[in-house]
């Protein structure tokens, strides 16, 4: 994929014309859902579309030379980006959602959040062993939600490629919680004034 001119790629983060104009898109809201707490936005990113290709080949470019079978998002951002990419990759789709959306036979794991405990749930049948699942969410802050995933695709026999997000709050070590899981972010705010 070509970065632009003087773009570099290092260490996931993408550096240049598509880090820039992603910054650019990300709508910032502060104080929200709660005081103190600044909100990426990224459904202003989704307004310009061949900002939303760029950022799916970027994802793309990253894992394309590894075996991927099925692409994993998380409600309910991630349902965008990872349906592209499945798409892309040639592979099924498989949802992540919140507790109670499944109709058929699921497997659920729960997390902390700061005030309370949620969960996510995925049907039994969307991976089977020996799966190579590539996860996808559109923001890493804590890894609640990316270790919840990840625990479910093992326990059902699967493998995870690796986890991708379009951004990554670095001031709250996620990714460390992630421990040896391959973590791709494209852009990294390492504060809330950012």
């Amino acid at each position: 994929m070509r970065l632009g001119a003087g773009a570099r790629e290092a260490d996931g983060l993408m550096e240049g014309d598509l880090a820039s104009a992603m910054r650019r898109s990300i709508r910032r809201i502060p104080d929200f859902p709660k005081k103190g707490i600044v909100f990426r936005d990224i459904t202003t990113l989704w307004k310009d579309p061949a900002l939303v290709r760029k950022t799916v080949d970027a994802i793309y470019e990253h894992y394309r030379d590894r075996r991927v079978d099925k692409v994993l998002g998380i409600e309910a951002r991630g349902f965008v980006f990872g349906a592209l990419l499945a798409e892309r990759f040639g592979v099924g789709f498989i949802p992540a959602r919140k507790m109670g959306k499944l109709p058929a036979e699921r497997v659920m794991e729960e997390y902390q959040l700061e005030y309370r405990v949620d969960g996510l749930e995925m049907h039994k049948d969307s991976v089977q062993p020996g799966d190579h699942v590539l996860i996808i969410d559109d923001l890493i802050a804590t890894a609640g939600t990316a270790l919840a995933v990840t625990k479910m695709v093992e326990r059902l026999g699967g493998k995870v490629v690796g986890l991708a997000f379009v951004v990554e709050l670095t001031f709250l070590h996620g990714r460390e919680k992630l421990g040896p899981y391959d973590i791709f972010s494209l852009v990294r705010y390492a504060s809330e004034d950012e």
